[in-house]
C-alpha cells in the first residue's frame, strides 16, 4: 500500500456528487514551497492534488472552501490525459481516506476537525467517553520495541 499525506489549502470549494449510488466529496488541495534554484533565484513551486472523498458524511463538504487548510490522507494515484495541444498531461489524485480541517482562507481557526471514511464503531451499551491514557497499566517507558 502506499500512501500520500497532504497539507495545503483548498484552491476551491468542494461539491459533492453521486455517482452509481455512492456520495463523493471532490476537492482540489494545493500545497507550494519556494526554494532556490542553482542560479540562486527564488522559485515558487505549487503542486496540485485532486482529491476524491468516497463518503456518506457529506456534512463535511459546507466546511470545505476555496482557501482553507486541510489535511488530507489516503492512496495516490497519477493519471494522464490529452492536452487541446496534443501532448499528453498528468494528474495527482487522492483517493481520501482520512480529512481534516486546519484552519479559514480568512485566518479564523475553524473547529478541527476528522472525517475518516470507515465508520465508527458502535457498542450501543454506553455512550461515555473512554480515557485510554488511564487504561495504562505498565510504565510508559518501558516499551517492547
Amino acid at each position: 500500500m502506499i500512501k500520500l499525506q497532504v497539507i495545503g489549502h483548498l484552491g476551491k470549494d468542494a461539491t459533492t456528487n453521486n455517482v452509481n449510488g455512492k456520495s463523493v466529496i471532490n476537492f482540489t488541495v494545493a500545497h507550494s514551497e519556494k526554494y532556490k534554484d542553482a542560479h540562486g533565484n527564488q522559485v515558487d513551486k505549487t503542486t496540485w492534488v485532486e482529491c476524491s472523498y468516497w463518503t456518506e458524511r457529506t456534512g463535511l463538504a459546507p466546511y470545505l472552501k476555496k482557501g482553507g487548510q486541510i489535511y488530507a490522507e489516503g492512496s495516490p494515484e497519477v493519471r494522464t490525459y490529452a492536452k487541446n495541444d496534443g501532448t499528453t498531461g498528468v494528474s495527482l489524485t487522492l483517493r481520501v481516506v482520512n480529512v481534516q480541517l486546519l484552519g479559514s482562507a480568512n485566518g479564523s481557526q475553524n473547529q478541527p476537525a476528522t472525517h475518516n471514511a470507515q465508520p465508527a464503531a458502535t457498542t450501543g451499551a454506553t455512550n461515555k467517553k473512554q480515557n485510554p491514557a488511564q487504561d495504562i497499566t505498565e510504565p510508559i517507558d518501558d516499551l517492547p520495541f
